[in-house]
């Protein structure tokens, strides 16, 4: 019996393997050489030292800038400070209200007089007044000058002052390292100009070219060397809190800083304040006085004066352009007063009229009627007394 089964499918010949070309065969892992890999290192060690090299220049380019910013605020601070300005500014308007006098020294000389013996002279009894006058005059041209040239220094520190400050708030850093040599400049020409007004605050020497004494008065000696210099004074200010008007008088107290002789010698100008309502004229007076506080008579009631004073003329008086000044109303007379005084002397006069006229007559007819004559030479008296 034939057993059935399955063809046998005929085998597929093998097809031959067809060799790989070497560029598609799979690349082997390459493993780094020793001097790629010190190159690359030294690569990374030239970035890092110049990334380093340039954080240390920024780091000292923002010190060096730090510095001369504090440099120029430290002296924006100290030396031209608003409140120091202000002080010099104060100064100025003080210095403009002083007395400015002339000094001489040596004060005395010795010279001959008509007898030919020497004696010891006050310069200024001796000195060529025509002279005097001249210096007195060029004394007072410098000191003009000098208060004028404080004026314009201390308005070249403000705008120096206002202009430096706002450079260094709003310029940046690079350009504020770039132009430091001119920063430097400007803040050395503020320092010469703040010398400069410091200097200027003082009273200076004078320099005349001709001689205060001639020759003719010192007879024949050797003219000595005489120093000329300007000093000031304070003016006097009015005490306004211990000052006051009353009806007919008035009490003025002024303030005086100087330390000097309680003689010294004030003028005060008294004037009566009109306006243009009023049809009289109004008038004024000069008073000099010594003591301090005084008193001012002889004033008008309910009126307005104005005072003015100011230190008394002398032959050394160089300069004085401001006085203080004043104004005080008088108080009026009450209308009360005068009603209640009027009435209370004619009431008094009545009634006296009227109780010496009762008591008289009274009295006499009494004493008349029992004394007879003695009465009537008593009436007699008493009337003619009263008279």
């Amino acid at each position: 019996m034939l057993s059935s089964r399955s063809p046998v499918s005929p085998v597929s010949p093998v097809s031959p393997v067809s060799p790989v070309s070497p560029s598609q065969q799979p690349a082997k892992a390459k493993h780094p050489s020793f001097g790629s890999m010190a190159k690359v290192f030294n690569e990374t060690e030239t970035s890092s030292e110049s990334t380093a090299t340039r954080e240390g220049q920024d780091n000292a380019t923002m010190q060096q800038y730090m510095r001369n910013k504090n440099l120029v605020l430290d002296f924006l601070r100290n030396e031209l400070n608003p409140r120091l300005l202000r002080y010099h500014w104060n100064r100025l308007n003080l210095l403009k209200k002083c007395y400015f006098y002339l000094k001489i020294e040596p004060r005395h000389l010795c010279v001959r007089d008509p007898n030919n013996m020497m004696i010891c002279a006050d310069i200024l009894q001796i000195a060529n007044p025509c002279q005097l006058q001249k210096i007195k005059k060029m004394g007072k041209n410098q000191t003009e000058i000098q208060l004028a040239l404080l004026a314009g220094v201390l308005e070249q520190l403000d705008r120096g002052r206002k202009e430096l400050s706002h450079y260094v708030e709003t310029c940046d850093m690079a350009t504020f390292l770039s132009q430091w040599d001119l920063t430097i400049k400007k803040v050395l020409k503020l320092s010469v100009l703040f010398s400069k007004l410091i200097a200027l605050e003082e009273p200076r020497k004078l320099h005349v070219k001709h001689s205060l004494v001639s020759q003719v008065i010192l007879g024949g000696a050797v003219h000595p060397h005489v120093s000329l210099y300007l000093y000031t004074k304070k003016p006097p200010i009015f005490d306004r809190r211990e000052s006051f008007a009353s009806q007919n008088w008035a009490q003025l107290k002024w303030i005086n800083e100087n330390q000097e002789s309680h003689l010294e010698r004030w003028q005060l100008e008294i004037k009566l304040m009109t306006d243009d309502s009023q049809t009289e004229p109004g008038y004024s007076r000069i008073q000099e006085v010594i003591s301090n506080p005084c008193v001012i008579h002889h004033l008008q009631p309910g009126r307005s004066y104005e005072f003015r004073v100011k230190r008394s003329d002398t032959h050394t008086l160089v300069y004085s352009q401001w006085h203080d000044r004043l104004v005080l109303e008088t108080k009026t007379v009450p209308v009360e007063d005068t009603n209640g005084s009027t009435n209370g002397s004619t009431n008094s006069s009545t009634n006296s009229s009227t109780n010496g006229s009762t008591n008289g007559s009274t009295n006499g007819s009494n004493n008349g009627s029992t004394n007879g004559s003695f009465g009537f030479t008593r009436r007699l008296t008493r009337t003619s007394s009263s008279l």
